[in-house]
């Protein structure tokens, strides 16, 4: 991985454009630029190199596939060594779909995607708090997630 890369101005309208539309033709963004599509792919694949550009992703639409709950839950350890265990637990259940490792009132914070507050319940219940290291739980049900986007270069 090549370190201290430095973007410029053209690498920003190349990280714009895959943001907007990942599956851009390089062809088309070296249109939109004024450069050549093979300057296009040099300059992926040197932001790609420098782990700028980490892959492509598709957007799945949860609500669309029937995860009608959002949550936050707050997770306090019983003893911070009980983390890399207990990571491995989370990243086990299909719900839990992200995790960190956090300072503040919770050791870790995780987002849960479930299809009903049922399915919430018992994803709390029967799988989250039977990991014996986990002493204590806050649950946060999300009304509305009317930000989302990725950071901006």
């Amino acid at each position: 991985m090549q370190e201290n890369y430095e973007i410029d101005n053209l690498d920003k309208q190349i990280l714009q454009a895959l943001t907007a539309n990942a599956r851009i033709p390089y062809a088309e963004l070296a249109k939109n630029c004024s450069v050549s599509a093979g300057t296009i792919h040099v300059r992926v694949e040197k932001m790609k190199q420098a782990g700028i550009i980490e892959g492509t992703r598709v957007a799945i639409n949860a609500k669309k596939l029937g995860y009608d709950v959002c949550c936050f839950i707050g997770v306090n350890l019983t003893s911070a060594k009980d983390y890399p265990d207990t990571i491995k637990r989370l990243e086990a259940l299909e719900e839990v779909v992200e995790a960190y490792y956090t300072t503040g009132n919770y050791s870790i914070f995780v987002k849960v995607m479930t299809r009903s507050i049922d399915h919430l319940q018992a994803t709390l219940i029967n799988k989250i708090q039977t990991i014996d290291a986990i002493q204590s739980t806050e649950t946060l049900i999300s009304l509305q997630n009317p930000i989302n986007r990725d950071v901006l270069p």
